[in-house]
């Protein structure tokens, strides 16, 4: 396979550590995403290592036993290593003070550092879990719930083990995962994985099952909200994502895996060494290894090998292994990195090759503007209250966030839709079929369409001649009403005549005032329009030839330069009986130009009766 076809990877930059010997023991610690290295009881060092740690912390500690846990406080303030299984060492002297306590039988506990909840296994079968969240220094006792088991059990002990159950925030929300080995319907094989929403008030609820379809030694990891699957006996993993529509029994949603299984993509460990040394080539990772310790939400640990890894997805090969592409759309949109991809995605449909047809690509416009249109909306409201000066009053109050699914106008038309009417082998049907439709979406969620994708359009349309698709498109408002779209239909008036009236009865819907219409006309260099618009109203006797003759020498154009400073001369000439400039008119720099360029004799002269 090659590496378009792996959509899981390891992180190229992992921390290392030293790896595990009968003299070094390794732990990691959840909280903080920590390994510790304890070599020799801590008599002869300890090393702690996390992912973004710049510099390892080294100590030594008295040798006073097997060390079977230890741990730093957040920040790294305090360090806490635990012997045996009742007594935790605090190396510095500290005082300390209960706050709360509960007396529950506790099979084994989990925690989960994200959302600040443990979970005790509590009943004699271990499959009643009771949480606790811990807020501001204060303990809370959540409703317990129980896990249902995959069958009635023969004999009353232990069934429920902590090796099968993971917590993880998935989409905000805080998950208990079960890997349930088998199914409890007959009819079904292979494990799945159940999970249960773990809200802050209220029961715990049963909400998703993914199937795994498969069966053997399994691990889970959650990586940009989306649920993998690792499995070892066939060294693949599968992802799930429990946004994306499945099947509802009118109680829990049934998902299977949005793509095909595949491996994790193979990974070279660096030599270590001199640099002279580590010219031999890199040694390919076991991966899947027995020795793997999985932790949420997102690490892998060898510790025979010595590496703590972040798995991560990769979203690029993820578009040619889900053809269809709405789908794709609702699985890219909630990622974290999906921006590029997504523009990239939109490029390839709209492509001579992979082309899609209209109903998707509408479908695909449709996704993007939704998301654009719920920001737009969020970004009104958040405006509309601080206006109102509710920040004052509700502290909560938050700029929304602009994630990478916010796909809008200039980044479809910088991206995709400009380089796509540049291609010369695209049928302009199509040009004007797609252009048309990504306005029609944006119209049907509201959303003010930008001048520059009209002007795309009228570009296109006048490329090929369709002079009557563009009178069609003005005169049922296709194409709403703006300045600079009038400007632009004004500079089309050599090419298309009809093109004068359309912009001046838009300029008129818009009640533009005449002296800024020349204005815009002016900064987009279209000199001889602006010309021809003030003619048209009759103002051509009050304007200043400066201002047209500094615009006329700035397009560096000479015969424009040259029909202006006629217009002006033919001007002063009906005016005041002579074609010469006035000193108040401060024309003298453009005398001066034309001269030099057409010389003295090109200068009209006074006509005498």
């Amino acid at each position: 396979m090659g590496e378009e076809d792996y959509y899981l990877e390891l992180c190229d930059r992992p921390v290392h550590f030293e790896k595990a010997n009968p003299v070094n023991c390794v732990f990691f610690d959840e909280a903080n995403k920590q390994v510790f290295a304890v070599r020799s009881g801590g008599a002869t060092g300890v090393v702690v290592k996390g992912p973004d740690d710049r510099n390892p912390i080294s100590f030594r500690m008295e040798d006073k036993g097997e060390v079977k846990c230890i741990k730093f406080s957040l920040e790294n303030k305090i360090l806490a290593v635990q012997r045996t299984s009742k007594t935790v060492v605090l190396p510095e002297k500290r005082s300390l003070k209960l706050l709360k306590s509960q007396n529950i039988n506790v099979n084994w506990y989990m925690y989960c550092p994200e959302g600040a909840v443990i979970l005790l296994s509590t009943t004699v079968l271990g499959n009643v879990l009771q949480p606790f969240y811990f807020r501001a220094g204060t303990m809370s006792k959540l409703p317990k719930f129980e896990i249902e088991l995959p069958a009635v059990p023969k004999s009353v002990k232990l069934n429920l083990s902590e090796r099968d159950i993971a917590m993880a925030t998935i989409y905000g929300q805080l998950y208990v995962l079960f890997l349930r080995h088998h199914s409890r319907t007959s009819n079904s094989t292979g494990a799945e994985v159940v999970l249960y929403h773990l809200p802050r008030e209220g029961a715990c609820k049963k909400m998703h099952i993914l199937k795994l379809n498969r069966t053997g030694k399994f691990a889970l990891n959650v990586v940009d909200n989306l649920v993998v699957v690792h499995h070892q006996d066939t060294e693949t993993s599968v992802i799930f994502d429990i946004k994306l529509r499945g099947e509802f029994d009118g109680t829990v949603t049934f998902h299977h895996p949005v793509l095909p299984a595949r491996s994790i993509q193979p990974y070279q460990i660096p030599m270590a060494g001199p640099a002279p040394v580590t010219s031999q080539s890199p040694v390919p990772c076991k991966l899947y290894s027995s020795s793997w310790i999985v932790f949420q939400p997102d690490i892998i640990i060898s510790a025979s090998q010595g590496y703590l890894w972040n798995l991560q997805v990769k979203l690029q090969p993820i578009v040619n292994l889900l053809p269809d592409k709405g789908r794709l759309m609702d699985f890219l949109l909630q990622r974290k990195e999906c921006k590029m991809v997504i523009l990239s995605v939109c490029s390839q449909m709209l492509s001579e090759s992979d082309r899609a047809t209209l109903p998707v690509i509408a479908t695909v416009f449709d996704k993007l503007n939704h998301e654009y249109k719920k920001y737009l909306d969020a970004e009104q409201s958040y405006t509309t209250a601080l206006e109102a000066g509710q920040s004052r009053s509700s502290p909560l109050l938050k700029r929304p966030a602009r994630t990478q699914a916010v796909i809008d106008q200039s980044d479809m038309y910088t991206h995709v839709l400009s380089v796509f009417t540049e291609k010369k082998d695209m049928s302009h049907k199509f040009v004007i079929a797609v252009l048309m439709e990504y306005i029609r979406s944006l119209n049907q969620f509201q959303i003010t369409v930008q001048h520059y994708l009209h002007e795309l359009v009228i570009k296109t349309l006048v490329q090929h001649n369709l002079f009557y698709m563009l009178h069609q498109f003005l005169q049922y408002h296709v194409l709403s009403d703006s300045k600079p779209l009038a400007c632009l239909l004004l500079s089309l008036e050599s090419f298309y005549p009809p093109a004068h009236q359309l912009s001046l009865d838009m300029l008129k819907r818009l009640s533009t005032a005449n002296d800024e219409i020349v204005e815009v006309l002016l900064s987009k260099h279209q000199v001889l329009a602006a010309l021809r618009f003030i003619r048209g109203i009759g103002g051509h006797d009050n304007i200043s030839a400066r201002k047209f003759l500094d615009a006329a020498k700035q397009t560096e154009d000479n015969m424009l330069f040259y029909t202006i400073f006629r217009f002006f001369e033919q001007r002063n000439q009906r005016l005041r009986g002579n074609p010469n400039f006035t000193p108040g008119e401060h024309c003298e720099e453009h005398v001066a130009f034309f001269k030099q360029v057409f010389g003295d004799q090109a200068l009209m002269r006074p006509t005498t009766f």
